[in-house]
């Protein structure tokens, strides 16, 4: 996994300054810290208990620095690519480099926003700046941001021109690195492009991968296969000519390899219609399928016909690791994916499987499991019940035997279910919120209405007839192990969506209590609203989230302001979650979640049983 720095941040709070940092997978849990301000110790001892301090002498002109106490003896992070003395300081070994205090309680990342153009119809078509996604682009231990543009005129299965889609690499101080045009071949919409930013070769640095076709423009502005070709149909329809899969360089966006996509187009009507709606439902994520370096993965179709290919990267090359076709002796397998997929390792054999939907596809390509439940519009994957052995799955269902269901995620048997599947339950989310109940929270219901299906425990009671009204996402975010919920306020397709902000439950008053609010801000994919990024992104276990603003120019990326007397390792070195950070951007983004429960009572997690690579080492 990513040899990374500490992520150190600095926070003003109204007593203080928060500063946190990461415990690395590959450090001991007890590991002790000292923490410098302007170079002088604060610390009276070393801290073992978190990964955070409060500073309350602390102000916005302070710099600070952390340093694991022992260290040398102590191994772990990157400490941005250079060893002691190669920069010219006299910083002691293992200290990290000072950050500077941020002038809020969020970092505005500029952005490299793209003019507006002008549409098919002579209309005047603009950008906004939608999903992203985080990786080491250029190898120094701090991960940087690849951020999609998406335009004005883009849609979903209607008819109708689409305008190109862009890619951008930003640092995370907001040097742009690079531009990809997708060109006109691949359509603008929440299901056609997903990618996938992950060090795929073990080089110390993230690479992105995503499907391409004639007239795609890397990074150094070489355009792939026939740069005239335009195969879009009368109805804006992309149904016929070559499609690809591009790796490209996470620092200079040069196309390094590109291959013929697979899972193939094949006949349009086979995945369910003929128009081209559901053969152009695309997912895209990383897994270690091997257990020990990552894989691509490329999805497509899930109403009806299935199919999943994984590839892997390496010296260079691409090449096919397996490809699963549910028309290939698996028709049980049809019909049950989701508008998401999620990577874990669901039955203990050190590989990951991809948990598609309402049905499992094994570390090898073969069909684990199918439940015949049926498509659903959200998915979660984790520890949610840890009185029980292994994950579990909670999903939501379009149509089928239930409105939701909660499943063992390695077997398929059902733990309990809601609803009798006589409506499109098309959200659902589960998070430890209450402490009066073991495990986590689930719910679920209907987008914009007041069809819901109640809140229940992880072992199946329905502990309120109403659901909760939050049903998005979810962040840890305060000093307690609970997760809060972050949404918006949906404000309208025409005011750019909504406003985000971060409840927390309170089982006194049984009512949300309003932590945030991202006030200059914008949320993303309609009434979703979803975040361009939520997730451990800088600091100590916590999590952070990205939002755009709202003229897109820039970036907000927000931490917290809280302290926490609990202590974990980087979430970024558990796969399962670092491999959901590479999922969330494809289709209907979810929260990603770690292999084992956090939560009241929890118990101490495994270490990571990782090793890191580093662009010296790769």
């Amino acid at each position: 996994m990513e040899s990374l720095d500490r992520g150190l941040v600095a926070v003003p709070t109204d007593d203080g300054v928060l500063v946190r940092w990461r415990l690395l997978g590959t450090e001991p849990a007890d590991l002790g810290f000292h923490v410098f301000r302007d170079g002088d110790r604060v610390n009276n001892k070393p801290i073992t208990e978190s990964t955070n301090f409060l500073d309350p002498e602390g102000t916005i002109d302070s710099t600070y620095a952390v340093r694991p106490v022992g260290v040398g003896r102590a191994g772990g992070g990157k400490h941005n690519g250079r060893k002691h003395g190669e920069d010219g300081s006299d910083r002691k070994p293992g200290m990290s480099e000072s950050v500077e205090v941020w002038d809020e309680q969020y970092k505005e990342i500029p952005l490299n926003k793209p003019d507006p153009i002008e549409g098919e119809d002579g209309e005047t078509i603009t950008y906004h700046a939608n999903d992203a996604s985080v990786g080491d682009l250029t190898g120094n231990g701090t991960l940087d941001i690849v951020q999609k543009w998406t335009p004005s005129d883009a849609g979903d299965n209607l008819p109708g021109h689409r305008s190109d889609v862009l890619l951008d690499g930003y640092t995370i101080e907001g040097e742009h690195l690079w531009r990809i045009n997708l060109g006109q071949n691949i359509r603008a919409g929440p299901h056609y492009t997903p990618f996938a930013v992950y060090d795929f070769d073990g080089d110390g640095r993230a690479e992105l991968a995503v499907r391409t076709s004639d007239g795609t423009t890397d990074g150094t502005g070489t355009i792939i296969g026939d740069p005239d070709a335009d195969y879009t149909n009368e109805d804006g329809f992309v149904l016929e000519g070559p499609e690809y899969l591009t790796v490209f360089d996470g620092e200079t966006g040069e196309a390094l390899a590109t291959a013929d996509f697979e899972p193939a187009r094949g006949d349009v009507c086979d995945w369910g219609d003929c128009y081209g709606n559901r053969v152009d439902r695309f997912l895209a994520g990383a897994a270690y399928l091997d257990g020990e370096r990552p894989s691509i993965l490329m999805t497509r179709g899930y109403y009806e016909k299935t199919m999943l290919a994984a590839w892997d990267f390496r010296d260079g090359e691409l090449t096919t690791r397996w490809i699963f076709d549910s028309t290939d002796g698996n028709q049980e397998y049809e019909g049950q994916g989701n508008h998401q997929l999620a990577t874990a390792d669901v039955d203990g054999d050190g590989k990951d499987e991809i948990v598609y939907g309402a049905c499992v596809i094994d570390h090898d390509g073969t069909g684990l499991y199918s439940t015949g439940w049926h498509h659903g519009d959200a998915l979660h994957v984790g520890d949610f019940d840890p009185s029980r052995d292994g994950l579990e799955v909670f999903q939501p269902h379009e149509y089928g035997e239930y409105g939701a269901s909660f499943r063992d995620a390695e077997t398929g048997e059902l733990l309990w279910g809601i609803g009798d599947g006589s409506s499109d339950v098309g959200r659902g989310m589960i998070a430890d919120i209450d402490p009066n109940y073991d495990g986590a929270e689930a719910w679920a219901g209907v987008p914009l209405s007041d069809d819901g299906l109640g809140t229940w425990s992880a072992s199946g009671e329905q502990i309120n007839e109403n659901t909760v009204n939050s049903i998005n996402f979810g962040i840890w975010w305060t000093g307690d192990l609970h997760r809060e919920l972050l949404d918006h306020d949906f404000l309208g397709w025409e005011e750019g969506y909504g406003v985000g902000w971060i409840k927390k439950w309170n089982p006194e008053t049984e009512e949300f209590e309003l932590l945030k609010s991202f006030e200059g801000t914008r949320s993303n994919n309609s009434s979703k609203g979803t975040p361009c990024l939520s997730g451990d992104i800088l600091g100590d276990w916590r999590e952070e989230v990205i939002w755009r603003t709202e003229d897109s120019e820039a970036l907000r990326l927000y931490a917290t302001p809280y302290e926490t007397d609990h202590r974990l390792h980087t979430l970024l070195h558990d796969p399962q979650y670092r491999t959901a950070l590479a999922w969330q951007n494809a289709g209907y983004n979810q929260p990603p979640w770690p292999s084992y429960f956090i939560g009241h009572g929890m118990d101490d997690p495994p270490k990571p049983d990782i090793e890191l690579v580093s662009t010296n080492n790769g």
